[in-house]
Parts: structure tokens; sequence; C-alpha cells
């Protein structure tokens, strides 16, 4: 297949250019930033890569391949099979496992050894030793969402003696790290046997406000909760009686709805609640950046040569094939 332009929606450095260069020498490869993008690039490239916005996806007509920068696929993707049935849509899951699962294994950590609490005490200069401090040992943790992510994460926590659930859509056999993988349908069975829940959900009608009051009240008092996935998987006025209530020992979030987060939101001011601005994933470590444009580069490869692509997307589930 002849791939004579990419139009490349995320900055690259000099060796990650070259690394793209290196499999489509022929092709031209245009870099733009988002903001500036225009009809005319959109409708000349043979490859995007990128999280196109919506108002250019109409003109996707002679794109071979989109390759989107994010592991979930939004619903306005989804549709594309229709205005450009010839357009193959990847998603990039397979290339934040090991970045998000040590994100958010720091701030588990953190958070049950009341780190983040020490911290705001220094700027108080205050000496208060603290007498609630837990071990991941032994603890029963929840995964909900077992693509790369949560696989990874269950994989980090079995290694420091956690026993890990997963729940994914379909059943499957667990890995040896994992004790069992249930269904979605088992989730409010398990919420009360956790001492720690964290989502890592892509955004689909089915994940929609998944975690809201009556499953936050389910929980075990005293339990943390985390959600790496998408903000709009959690009921923030659920999130928020949660933690006032003293429900939860602590809640990592490093997704919201909507982003950013306004800064009147009285989220903000919850000492237990740990919020990061989306940088999990994505270009904030020079590792995952390498990940990404590997990932990148092999579904081109995998375009030119008529080979499997990675984490092609299923138009009707919105997950990977």
């Amino acid at each position: 297949m002849n791939i004579d332009n990419i139009l490349v929606l995320v900055r690259l450095d000099e060796d990650q250019l070259k690394k793209i260069k290196s499999v489509v020498p022929q092709a031209e490869i245009v870099l733009q930033k988002p903001k500036e993008l225009t009809r005319e690039q959109v409708e000349r490239a043979d490859i995007i890569v990128g999280n196109i916005h919506s108002e250019f996806l109409p003109y996707l007509k002679n794109t071979k391949l989109l390759q989107l920068l994010s592991s979930g696929v939004s619903k306005k993707y989804l549709s594309l099979h229709q205005t450009a049935p010839d357009c193959i849509l990847c998603s990039a899951s397979g290339a934040y496992g090991p970045a998000i699962s040590e994100y958010m294994l720091a701030g588990l950590l953190m958070m049950m050894q009341r780190l983040h609490l020490y911290r705001d005490d220094r700027h108080k200069g205050e000496w208060k030793p603290r007498e609630d401090a837990r071990l991941l040992r032994d603890a029963k943790v929840l995964s909900v969402g077992m693509g790369d992510i949560g696989t990874s994460f269950g994989r980090l926590c079995s290694l420091l003696g956690a026993q890990v659930t997963g729940i994914r859509r379909r059943k499957t056999s667990p890995p040896p790290f994992i004790e069992r993988i249930a269904g979605i349908d088992e989730l409010d069975l398990l919420l009360p046997q956790m001492d720690v829940v964290a989502l890592a959900l892509p955004e689909t009608a089915q994940t929609l406000g998944v975690m809201n009051r009556e499953r936050f009240e389910a929980m075990k008092d005293g339990s943390y909760f985390m959600n790496v996935g998408r903000g709009s998987a959690v009921d923030q006025e659920a999130l928020l009686w949660a933690l006032r209530s003293g429900k939860l020992a602590g809640a990592l979030i490093d997704v919201m709805d909507p982003e950013p987060l306004p800064p009147e939101h009285p989220l903000w001011q919850e000492e237990r609640l740990m919020i990061t601005p989306h940088i999990s994933g994505q270009y904030h470590s020079q590792e995952t950046q390498n990940e990404l444009i590997e990932l990148v580069c092999k579904n081109i490869e995998a375009l030119k040569t008529g080979g499997e692509m990675t984490a092609r997307v299923d138009f009707e589930s919105g997950y990977r094939e």
C-alpha cells in the first residue's frame, strides 16, 4: 500500500521522527499542532497520528489509518466506519501499562502510608505522627478493567503480596498473579470485600457513572479508591460524599469530568484525595513517548504489508479487537 502523507498531531523529538521515517522513507511527514490543523491537511493525509477533533472526522475519507494516542476510545470515533469505511482505527492500548501502573502503585502506597498528609503537614510546620498506616501485603485489591493498564497494576500489587481480583467484560482464565477474573455483573458483590478498588476503564455506554453513590456506600469502610480511566466513570458528588463521610481512607484520581477540574470544585479541598492533571500516561515520560512511537511504527509497517494491526478498535464495542 502506498503511503505518501503522514499527519502527526503530537510533538516528536529527532530520534522519534527518524524512527517513523525509517518505516516510510518516501512519505512526507507533517508535524502540526492540533489547534492549527486545517481541513486540507486532514484530506491529504494517508495516516493521521493523534486524537483529532471531532469537527475534522468527516474529512477522513482518504485516510487509511487513524492512530489514536489514547488507550481508551471516545465514542465520537466509533462512527468513523460510517463516514470513512476504509479507515482503520487503532488505539494506543499496550503503550501505557508500565507507566500508569507504576503511577497507580506509587499513589496507593503514598495513601496507605499517609505520606500525602505528612507532605501537607510540612507546609504547616506540624510534627504529627499518625497511627493509621496500612500495608498492601495481604490487602484485597479489585482492578476494574483488565486491559494492559489494569493487568500491569494487578501484577505489581501481587508482587507486594496483595490478593488481586480483576473485572472485565468477559470472564477469562486469570494470569498467574491474579486470583480470579470476574465479570462486571459481580461488581456489587465484590465491592464490600475489597480494601482497594482501582478503575482503568475506557468510556463506553456501559461505563458511564459506574461508580455512583450506591456503589461507594457498598465499599468497605476505610478502603481506597483510584481512577485512571475516564472521569465519566465516577459520580464526583458521590466521591465527595465517600471522602467526607469517612467511607474512604483515601482516593486518587487522575481523570475528572470536566477536565480541568474547576478551581472552585470542593474536591480540591479534601485532604484525603490526591488529584493529578491527567498525567499518568500520554507524553509525561520519555519511556512512554518511546513506547507510543514504537506502537505507531508497528502499525504503519502493518498497514504497508497487510499485517496484523496492534490495538485495532472494534467499532461496535469500542474496545480493541
